[in-house]
């Protein structure tokens, strides 16, 4: 921490990707529609390894009972749950769809329910939702099964049955403790709940518990963001997610309810930050990448010393790199080559369903290029290294003629201390860490536009 200059924090004080994706989302198209998208699921179809390439599915529930002001993700306020029911008719048919396109039922090996809040659905709901998939898709022993949870909506009763359903990782979004920060962000859950949950969940024998935090939420400050982090080691969950809070009101007009003199500096963020990696490594916790903490004995910290880490719409991941079926509201899929994403509005996804169409808006067909920069991306989100060699051998090109530009740049950031680049590759230091977004940038070919920049979140 005492090498991280003012000087470079007021220098990376800027917008960034978060690269759950290369290209990033921004940068799809409207000319990518159902038409492209059912092309895709028919080359896969049709591929001779595509059942050797895994396949996950992500369905993305919008509901919530209550508004959390920070949040940024597509959602639908509301206290009527008649409103569920028509969405999972819908979803119901979106799956059916897919299981027509593909004509034999495709090995899954994971499967994530995210939100919103996918507890809005109650038992009944749910149970008809897994049947549809079981119907559709073959579940490979083993599968991963994670769903978010709002531990406000659950009980030690809810947690049975989500366990009886076939889940076996869960993750609370807990995002601090502290009182102050929790009535200004319109979240409020005690310590108390969320560790009777936690506890609850572990004896019902699910396999990975995660808890979610944000740093850099109103009224925090490293002192109290400190004192949640020992509250959450106390927990003692398997692993631990250190999102930073990104405040662009004028893209999520929920965030407009907090007051922007109340949120703390860039400084007393990556203060934050560092002190927390600090806390969680002396309590035993591995740090995977950007956001992620794992006990050493969790498979992401397992994944991460095999050197088969990857990264995907949900962040890391120990899944090898393969296909992902997005379903419902806005839900983004990677089929092959191409990535699509579904309509964001309820009413443009009914709309499309409803026509027999996958409600399919936009997308990209990644080009060569394309694919060649996620791979180098990815390395350095997902190792913090780089073998020139692999990228070479992959891609049958010359690195450093090719990055010319881009190794360049690298060398500012390598006299920072934030890189080390030699004749085999580039490896991310310990304080480069703190930058990784920057430095994954640098070989990103769309961002040499400002205007591009302004559409993501400050990298501190």
């Amino acid at each position: 921490m005492q090498q991280v200059t003012a000087e470079l924090l007021e220098r990376f004080d800027v917008p960034g990707p978060r690269y759950t994706s290369y290209p990033t989302a921004d940068r799809f198209v409207e000319a990518y529609g159902p038409t492209q998208y059912a092309q895709c699921l028919e080359q896969r179809r049709g591929g001779l390894g595509a059942r050797a390439v895994p396949l996950s599915v992500y369905i993305h529930i919008p509901f919530c009972d209550s508004l959390c002001y920070y949040c940024a993700c597509n959602k639908i306020i509301t206290k009527r749950y008649s409103k569920a029911l028509s969405y999972l008719e819908l979803l119901e048919r979106e799956i059916e769809l897919h299981a027509n396109a593909f004509g034999t039922r495709q090995q899954v090996s994971q499967l994530h329910l995210g939100g919103g809040t996918p507890t809005f659905l109650k038992d009944q709901e749910l149970t008809t939702l897994m049947k549809a998939l079981e119907r559709a898709f073959e579940f490979t022993p083993g599968c991963e099964r994670s769903i978010e949870v709002d531990p406000r909506t659950v009980t030690p009763e809810r947690l049975r049955f989500l366990r009886a359903s076939g889940f076996n990782r869960i993750s609370f979004g807990v995002q601090d403790f502290n009182e102050g920060v929790q009535k200004a962000v319109h979240r409020i859950q005690s310590v108390q709940e969320v560790t009777e949950l936690v506890e609850s969940s572990r004896s019902l024998g699910f396999e990975s518990i995660n808890l979610d935090l944000i740093y850099g939420l109103p009224k925090q400050t490293p002192s109290s963001f400190e004192r949640t982090l020992e509250q959450v080691i106390a927990i003692s969950p398997d692993r631990i997610a250190l999102y930073a809070y990104a405040h662009l009101p004028a893209r999520f007009k929920p965030q407009r309810r907090i007051h922007e003199s109340e949120l703390p500096s860039a400084t007393s963020k990556i203060f934050m930050l560092a002190r927390a990696m600090q806390q969680l490594a002396d309590a035993g916790y591995i740090y995977i990448g950007m956001d992620h903490f794992a006990k050493s004995t969790d498979s992401l910290a397992i994944s991460k010393r095999r050197g088969t880490l990857h990264r995907n719409f949900q962040g890391y991941t120990v899944q090898p790199d393969g296909d992902l079926i997005g379903l419902g509201v806005s839900a983004i899929g990677r089929v092959g080559a191409s990535y699509s994403q579904n309509a964001k509005d309820l009413d443009s996804y009914s709309d499309l369903i409803e026509q027999g169409k996958f409600p399919v808006v936009r997308g990209l067909t990644l080009s060569r290029d394309d694919l060649l920069r996620r791979t180098v991306i990815m390395a350095l989100m997902c190792q913090g290294v780089l073998s020139f060699d692999d990228v070479e051998q992959t891609y049958l090109i010359d690195f450093k003629p090719y990055f010319a530009n881009e190794l360049k740049q690298l060398e500012v950031l390598q006299d920072d201390g934030l890189v080390k680049i030699d004749a085999k590759g580039i490896e991310v230091t310990s304080k480069g860490w703190f930058f990784v977004r920057g430095v994954a940038m640098v070989f990103d070919k769309y961002l040499t536009l400002q205007e591009n920049r302004a559409r993501f979140s400050k990298i501190i």
